[in-house]
Formats: structure tokens, sequence, C-alpha cells
């Protein structure tokens, strides 16, 4: 007898869906049962994946969206409502790692503003929206993508970033508290550097990533398929008693590295 699909009969809206870990969740998430609402800023990277979804037999529909925008913010969570009639799963997968986000001296305003714009208000931009959308729903699961650098300096500097995803750990645990009553759970997946075509532009310099793998104890990044997995597990039911969590999918990088309190 097939089992039920561990996210059967749901719907989940994954931001950042039109490429690399987000290309991978909704394909994962729709092959367990999952209706999904892609949301990229690229409407083609968004149709590549929608197309990639139904090729395995999977549900999904597309939306364009900047999550840092208020406005279009809202119109994807009410779109993935219209489309598929409710919301159980928010994947605020969507962020930016500019290269010239560098030390504190260096960064541009800039880029400082926009790393921050898309990486930690997106992320409350999309609860903001989605949250009343789960509660309608009968509750449901929101997954933030933070970093293993929320717990740690990165080994190359990279100021905004590190600053957004610590911001996007302490937001995940504060609407875990604030809602946890409402039947919505919120949890932050902190993961290590993974084998991307975001990170493969970043570490086309031998020296950077020499400096980045020396850090990661079993020696190599992630696969993408390797956090979307993570992810379908905060996703699903089978996290139910977690929330205000950190997942932390990082090769041992923090356990070789963090001193507990």
């Amino acid at each position: 007898m097939e089992r039920p699909g561990r996210l059967e009969g749901k719907v989940a809206l994954i931001t950042g869906g039109g490429n690399g870990m987000g290309r991978e969740a909704s394909t994962l998430f729709a092959s367990e049962g999952a209706r999904v609402m892609v949301a990229d800023v690229s409407e083609a990277g968004a149709r590549a994946t929608v197309g990639a979804v139904e090729a395995a037999g999977g549900e999904a529909d597309l939306v364009v969206a900047d999550v840092s925008d208020a406005t279009q913010a809202e119109a994807m969570v009410r779109a993935t409502t219209e489309r598929f009639g409710g919301l159980h799963v928010l994947y605020n997968n969507a962020g930016i790692f500019p290269a010239d986000d560098a030390g504190a001296t260096d960064t541009p305003e800039a880029t400082w503003d926009r790393v921050i714009d898309v990486n930690l208000k997106g992320v409350w931009l999309g609860c903001k929206y989605a949250i009343p959308a789960l509660v309608a729903s009968g509750g449901g699961s929101i997954v933030n993508v933070a970093s293993f650098v929320a717990f740690m300096g990165a080994a190359t500097a990279q100021i905004a970033y590190t600053s957004s995803k610590g911001g996007v750990l302490a937001l995940t645990r504060e609407v875990a508290v604030e809602h946890a009553r409402s039947g919505v759970r919120a949890n932050a997946l902190c993961p290590g550097p993974i084998d991307t075509p975001l990170l493969a532009e970043l570490m086309a310099d031998p020296a950077r990533k020499a400096r980045r793998l020396v850090h990661i104890p079993m020696g190599r990044l992630g696969r993408p398929e390797e956090l979307a997995r993570a992810a379908l597990f905060l996703a699903s039911d089978e996290s139910s008693f977690m929330t205000g969590a950190a997942l932390v999918v990082d090769g041992g990088i923090t356990a070789a590295y963090v001193t507990p309190e």
C-alpha cells in the first residue's frame, strides 16, 4: 500500500522558488503531495520550476513577487489562497548575497539596505501576510531560511548577510512564541554553505573557496536536496511539536566552532 505524501492535502508557498534551493524544495514538496505556489522575482525562473514540478507529476503555479515590497508580498499570499483555496506552509527561502557585501567599513550602504530588505524584511512581510491565511486554513508551518552565520561570524567578511540572517533567527523565535496558540509553528532552517549557482559564483576564487571548505568538518559543500529534505521535515506534521527552533544543517561547522553557553 502506497503511503500518503508527507504534505498530502497541503498548500505550500515557496519564495525564491525560481532557482537553486527554492526549485529543489518546490519539486520535493510537490512530490510529497503539496500544491505549490512558486514565488520569485524572475518569471522565467518561476516558470521553469513550475515546469519541473509538472513534469514530475506535481501541481504548481507561479506568482512574480519581490518579497521586500509589501504590496507584492501581500499579493503573493492572496494569489496562493485564491488559486489553491488555502495556505498551510510558508517557506521563506528568498535571499540575496551580493559580491560587494564585505566588512563593516567596506560594504556600500545601498548593498546593506538591499540585503536587509530582501533577507530580513522579506521574511517579515511573508509572515505578516501569510499568518492570517495559515490561521484561516486551520494552522500551519512557517520555515524561515536563516544560516549558520546567525550563530557565528563568517570565514570571509559579509556583514549585511550575516546581520540579516541573525535577524531572521530572532524574528522566527518571536513569531513562534506569539502565534503558537493559533496553530502556527515557525522554525528557522540554518544551512551551511550549499552547492548552488549563487555560492558557485561567490566561490569562483579558489582561495576564497579554500577558506570556506577548511572550516567544514565534513570537507564538502551541502547539496540542495539535503537542505530541501530538512525543510520538508519542518514543513510537515512530523515536526508538529517543534516551534521557535533552529535546525542547523551545516556539515558540522557550528559544532566545531561554537562554544555552548
